[in-house]
């Protein structure tokens, strides 16, 4: 892997983490139990991207 490649994933790790935090922060923060449990979904996909990404490493 190139460093202009690694520079990406690293880029694409950072992303995925802070959008996984934010969901569910925001998961937890909501009143509404349906928005809720839609926004706990997004999370565990946010960490499975982030997963896939870091088997790319």
């Amino acid at each position: 892997m190139t460093s202009k490649e690694l520079s990406y994933v690293e880029d694409a790790l950072g992303h995925e983490k802070f959008m996984k935090t934010c969901s569910q922060k925001t998961a937890t923060d909501l009143k509404d139990t349906q928005l809720s449990g839609y926004i706990a979904e997004l999370a565990n996909t946010h960490e499975c991207l982030f997963n896939k990404f870091l088997n790319l490493l």
